[in-house]
């Protein structure tokens, strides 16, 4: 079973789509990439999933975890 995961991602008009892990289609479009980190980190909060941010490249550049980790760190 894949887990799902919230992805923040350039779109070709210049903005910023989330779209779940899978998806053709995009959530939710943004102008900011910043107004996409705020809105996709409340629905992987809310979905306790992860959340994947790409730059304009298409490469993760950051990545953060809101749901139960299987290996929480120690301390």
């Amino acid at each position: 079973m894949s887990k799902e995961t919230q992805h923040v991602v350039s779109n070709s008009q210049g903005g910023w789509d989330v779209k779940k892990s899978g998806s053709d289609r995009a959530s939710k479009h943004f102008n900011t990439q910043e107004e996409a980190i705020q809105w996709a980190k409340g629905v992987a909060k809310n979905q306790k999933t992860e959340l994947y941010i790409h730059g304009k490249d298409g490469k993760i550049r950051e990545k953060n975890s809101y749901g139960k980790d299987p290996h929480p760190p120690k301390g």
